[in-house]
């Protein structure tokens, strides 16, 4: 065996290694980049779940304030839950006052069960989505992501939400209540910083996903975003912004998917035919597209082919 090709064996094995210690750890590794003053958000993966990142694929954030930490979304599981209450407690001592859920699929919720005994606020909507989808989510995960999830239960928020403004230890904050990804779907605004944590309602160099999504509510959402005086976009999944464009490429991708399975559906192109197209170059950047596609492919087309195609008795 030749130099180069044990030097490529010793990096694969090295590296085999340390996921093995650290998935036999379960560390979820929380580094928590400040992003404003007195606000602070664990980005995740722009990956789909599995067990080598044990469902870190979500952004979530906390915000410093005099009278406590105020947490957005708790993550995956009992463990993220777990390790991001002690990466908080790193950056801080200030008790965690209260939790913002920005909607109900599970990489935002499943980490619930380690906020026990602080006020957990979700939207009603979201509520009662965790209510009825909770368990099933939980118990997708397990199968996807495998041991990260022991202990995990589906937690129900304690506190009901509603859309207006929380002036809490010296922050203005704004709870905005949207619809469009899901049908409950609340976007978080720091006036006093100018953070908007908007949820899954923005997707950024991530494409988005359309399980529960509504393409012309969601649309119309993202232009009220764009009105909002916000200087740092926290999105739900990718980079942090400073500016609007992952707001504009959103809305490009959501007409573009709704021309092409409208297109698709006249054409009378099946599912799989639909799945098969060529995808723009535009959208190139965005990791997953492909998978992504064909995911909106199965959640979205039967509504296409519904409107074109009527039923005959």
């Amino acid at each position: 065996m030749n130099i180069l090709k044990r030097l490529v064996l010793f990096a694969v094995v090295l590296a085999m290694a340390t996921f093995a210690v650290q998935a036999g750890n379960f560390d979820y590794q929380l580094q928590a980049q400040k992003v404003a003053k007195d606000t602070y958000v664990f980005v995740g993966k722009t990956e789909d779940f599995s067990f080598e990142n044990g469902g870190n694929i979500v952004n979530t954030g906390f915000i410093v304030t005099t009278a406590g930490v105020i947490v957005i979304d708790t993550g995956p599981s009992l463990r993220y839950g777990k390790q991001m209450k002690s990466a908080i407690a790193s950056v801080t001592d200030k008790s965690i006052n209260r939790v913002y859920l920005t909607h109900h699929h599970p990489d935002h919720f499943l980490g619930n069960l380690a906020f026990e005994g602080t006020p957990i606020y979700a939207l009603s909507t979201t509520a009662e989505n965790i209510k009825n989808e909770g368990a099933g989510f939980a118990d997708n995960l397990y199968l996807m992501v495998g041991d990260w999830m022991r202990g995990t239960d589906s937690f129900q928020p304690t506190k009901i939400a509603k859309a207006g403004r929380v002036l809490l230890g010296g922050h203005d904050i704004e709870i905005l209540s949207y619809s469009g990804h899901t049908s409950g779907d609340m976007a978080i605004l720091d006036n006093t910083t100018g953070v908007l944590f908007s949820g899954d309602l923005i997707f950024h160099k991530r494409t988005l996903t359309t399980p529960h999504a509504n393409i012309d509510k969601w649309l119309a959402t993202i232009d009220s975003l764009n009105k909002l005086p916000f200087k740092v976009l926290v999105p739900g999944h990718g980079p942090i912004s400073r500016d609007k464009t992952a707001l504009s490429g959103m809305s490009s991708y959501l007409r573009w998917l709704d021309k092409t399975l409208e297109k698709a559906a006249k054409k009378g192109l099946s599912m799989t035919e639909t799945m098969r197209l060529d995808l723009p170059q535009s959208f190139a950047s965005n990791s997953l597209l492909k998978q992504e596609f064909s995911r909106s492919v199965v959640h979205l087309f039967p509504s296409y082919e519904s409107r074109v195609f009527k039923r005959v008795n």
